[in-house]
C-alpha cells in the first residue's frame, strides 16, 4: 500500500469515526413546567431495564425542592404492578433537553447516572421523543395512552433522523389501564 492510500484510508476512517460519534440533536428549548407530570411509553427501544411483556407502562415527572426532579416509572408484568423512583438532574440549563436520570441510591450517593436527552417534543407536548447519546436507549412517550398514526411518524422519524435503529422498536400495550 502507498503511503497515499495509506493516509486516505486514514483520514476515511477518521471522517466515518467523527461523523458516527456526532452526538444525537436535541431540541433547542424544553419549558420544564410544560414537561412535568404523567407520560405514557408508546414505543421503545429493547432495554435491559423493562421485561419486554411489560405493558401499561408510565413515567411521572414533578419537581423536588431540591432542585431535583422525581421520576416514578411504573409498569404491569404478569398482573403485578411494578413501580421505580428515581431523581433526574438537568445537565444543560440553556435549553433543558439534556438530563441524567438515576435510579440508584446507595447511602444518598447516586453512583450511576443515565442519559436522558429529549429529541423532539410534539405540538403542544403531546408527546416526546426521548434518547442517549450513544443511540443505544430511546422512548417515545404520549400524554394519552395512545398516540395518532401521524403523530407516531413524526416520533419514530425524530429517531431516524438522529441515527437510531427503529426496527427493533416495541411498542407496549397501554389499554384497559387499571391504576
Amino acid at each position: 500500500m502507498t503511503l497515499n492510500r495509506f493516509l486516505s484510508l486514514c483520514l476515511i476512517l477518521i471522517l466515518v469515526g467523527t461523523i458516527w460519534a456526532t452526538p444525537p440533536t436535541t431540541v433547542d428549548r424544553v419549558d420544564l413546567s410544560r414537561y412535568l407530570g404523567t407520560w405514557y411509553e408508546v414505543a421503545r427501544l429493547p432495554n435491559p431495564f423493562e421485561p419486554v411483556d411489560a405493558t401499561q407502562i408510565m413515567a411521572t415527572y414533578s419537581q423536588n425542592s431540591d432542585g431535583f426532579i422525581r421520576v416514578e416509572n411504573q409498569y404491569t408484568r404478569k398482573g403485578k404492578i411494578d413501580k421505580v423512583t428515581g431523581v433526574a438532574r438537568i445537565e444543560d440549563r440553556k435549553s433543558n433537553a439534556k438530563l441524567a436520570v438515576s435510579f440508584f441510591d446507595i447511602l444518598g450517593y447516586r453512583p450511576i447516572w443515565g442519559d436522558y436527552w429529549i429529541l423532539g417534543i410534539g405540538p403542544n407536548y403531546t408527546y416526546s421523543v426521548v434518547g442517549d447519546r450513544a443511540r443505544k436507549y430511546a422512548w417515545i412517550l404520549s400524554r394519552t395512552s395512545e398516540m395518532s398514526s401521524q403523530n407516531m411518524a413524526a416520533a419514530v422519524g425524530i429517531l431516524k433522523q438522529n441515527g437510531y435503529d427503529t426496527q427493533p422498536l416495541i411498542y407496549p400495550k397501554n389499554g384497559d389501564r387499571r391504576d
